[in-house]
């Protein structure tokens, strides 16, 4: 068994993992509510909470798996990368609980869990396949041939996806978290009704959204506070397809450079429904099968991590004892070592 813990961000998550992949527990503890005043997370606020509830959620996620810290095996832990206050929360609690049984430990990539996600049952990814992580701090395009490591294939040159719907949102005034607020407004608009710039294929498979945050900005200025509020719901459905179809196109580039067969999506905006429906449709078009995982595996959680450290070597205690944290960590360091 696997006992995993998560804190990158604002989200406290513990999950327990079968060696074969079965998810047993998956728990998430949201700070959303707590972070909404301030518009976004507050690190200082985020890491504070950790420290409240990181135990309550670790007991919540045994119970919920009906297993003690007797039956562990080995205990899994996001090293990065992330808010460095609230990594160490998780890394300092994962620690504790793999020395006081002598436990092995292993430290996991954030961005490798998001990667791996799809691998878990009951409907496993087989490899080789691409990936496309999008979030708020991260977009690229992997390829994975072993679930132990990826190589990047492309990655955002400037905002990553998530960014883009958060800082969009913020500008049309729909509140945080932005993703989901843009989803809900979208549903009700015409994605047609305004043109933004796309981040188009060309040489490579970098992408870019700086332009196009930048583009709504000009165009709510030219359309007055009236016209904003009156169509809202248009504008969000077409900065919304906008980004989908920057994403969209660059894995359609990808899967015919790569010879694909297989894709899976994780990350925040993975969850985005009008992305699950554009790809949904592009993949069956060109006979690609596609893994988009439950909601609860797009979005921060531990059961990911688990996932990775099934494939990665555990270090033995002591030796982890003096392992720290790492605010940034992820493609660029994979594709290094590549």
């Amino acid at each position: 068994m696997i006992l995993a813990l998560e804190t990158s961000c604002d989200d406290t998550c513990a999950a327990v993992i079968s060696p074969g992949g079965e998810i047993r527990s998956n728990v998430v503890a949201s700070q959303g509510l707590l972070h909404e005043r301030y518009g976004g997370v507050v690190p200082e606020i985020a890491s504070r909470r950790h420290l409240e509830v990181v135990d309550a959620v670790t007991s919540d996620a045994l119970e919920r798996a009906a297993v003690s810290l007797d039956d562990v095996d080995r205990v899994a832990v996001t090293q990065g990368p992330g808010l460095i206050g609230a990594l160490l929360v998780g890394l300092s609690s994962a620690k504790a609980l793999a020395a006081a049984r002598g436990l092995p430990l292993v430290p996991v990539d954030h961005l490798h869990g998001h990667v791996v996600a799809s691998t878990l049952e009951p409907d496993p990814i087989e490899r080789p396949y691409g990936c496309l992580v999008a979030s708020g701090g991260h977009t690229f395009l992997a390829r994975v041939e072993e679930p132990s490591s990826y190589r990047v294939l492309g990655q955002t040159l400037d905002d990553a996806a998530g960014e883009a719907f958060d800082k969009g949102a913020r500008l049309l005034g729909l509140g945080y978290p932005g993703g989901p607020a843009i989803d809900r407004f979208a549903r009700d608009g015409d994605p047609e009704a305004f043109r933004f710039p796309r981040s188009l294929p060309g040489e490579g498979l970098d992408l870019s959204f700086s332009g196009l945050k930048t583009s709504l900005l000009y165009r709510l200025r030219d359309l007055g506070e009236e016209e904003v509020a009156a169509r809202r719901a248009d504008l969000a459905a077409s900065y919304q397809r906008a980004i989908v179809d920057a994403l969209a196109a660059r894995i359609e580039q990808a899967i015919a450079e790569e010879r694909l067969e297989r894709l899976a999506i994780g990350g925040g905006v993975a969850a985005n429904s009008e992305l699950r429906r554009v790809l949904g449709e592009r993949c069956r078009r060109s006979g690609v099968g596609l893994w988009a995982p439950p909601l609860a595996l797009c979005t921060d959680n531990a059961a990911m991590i688990a996932a990775a450290a099934r494939h990665l070597v555990p270090l033995p205690y002591p030796e982890y004892l003096a392992l720290d944290a790492a605010a940034r960590l992820g493609p660029e360091a994979t594709r290094a070592a590549a």
